[in-house]
C-alpha cells in the first residue's frame, strides 16, 4: 500500500468504485461521506459541475479536518448533446439515456477537490466515450441485470455494456469509472 507520509486520506464519497480505483492504485484511506445537496448556480458550464459539486463535498468537511488529514472528493457527469445526464430516477429513466448514447459520442467530466488544511488542488479531466447502436434488448437486458440506477449516464464502463457497446474511448477509462486516477495519483504524492 502507498502510504501518505504525515497525511491520512479521507475519501468523501459512499462510490464503490472509486473506493476499488484508490484502493488498487495503492492508497490506504478512511470513507466518509455527507448528504450534500448536489446543487449548483445555473451559470455554470456544463464541464465545471462536477468540479463545483466536488468542491461543495470536500468544504462540508473543512470545520472539522484534522492537520494530519487530506479530503479527497469527486463528481462524475456525463454530457450529451449540450445536456447533463445524471443518475437515472427509475429503470425506464436508465432506458431512456441509453437511447440517446446509442450510436453516439459522449463526454464523461469528473471533478475532483483534494482539501487540506494548507491548500486545495482541483483535478477536471474529460473523456470522450462513443457508444456503438445498441438494440432496445441490449438496452433491456444491461438495465434489468445491472440496475444502473447509482450511475451518471446510467451506465458503468467497467460493466457488461462497457466490454459490447463501447466502440471508442478518447481519454482516462478511469475517469468515466468516476476517479481520474492518474491525475489524483501525482496529486496526492506531492502532499
Amino acid at each position: 500500500m502507498f502510504t501518505n507520509r504525515n497525511k491520512k486520506i479521507i475519501l468523501a464519497s459512499n462510490s464503490p468504485r472509486r473506493s476499488q480505483i484508490l484502493r488498487d492504485a495503492g492508497f490506504s484511506f478512511e470513507v466518509k461521506s455527507k448528504n450534500v445537496e448536489e446543487i449548483y448556480p445555473e451559470s455554470t458550464s456544463l464541464e465545471d459541475i462536477p468540479v463545483y459539486l466536488a468542491e461543495l463535498k470536500a468544504d462540508a468537511f473543512r470545520d472539522e479536518m484534522q492537520s494530519d488529514e487530506i479530503i479527497l472528493a469527486a463528481d462524475t457527469i456525463v454530457i450529451h448533446d449540450q445536456q447533463v445526464l445524471g443518475k437515472p430516477k427509475d429503470p425506464k429513466d436508465a432506458k431512456e439515456m441509453l437511447k440517446k448514447l446509442s450510436g453516439s459520442w459522449h463526454n464523461v467530466v469528473s471533478g475532483v477537490c483534494i482539501l487540506s488544511q494548507e491548500k486545495t488542488i482541483i483535478i477536471k479531466d474529460l473523456t470522450k466515450v462513443y457508444f456503438r447502436e445498441m438494440s432496445a434488448e441490449e438496452i433491456e437486458y444491461y438495465v434489468n441485470t445491472f440496475k444502473p440506477l447509482d450511475k451518471a449516464g446510467a451506465y458503468g464502463i467497467q460493466e457488461w455494456i462497457g466490454m459490447t457497446g463501447v466502440e471508442k474511448i478518447d481519454g482516462s477509462f478511469y475517469n468515466v469509472m468516476g476517479l481520474p486516477i492518474d491525475k489524483v495519483y501525482r496529486k496526492l504524492i506531492q502532499f
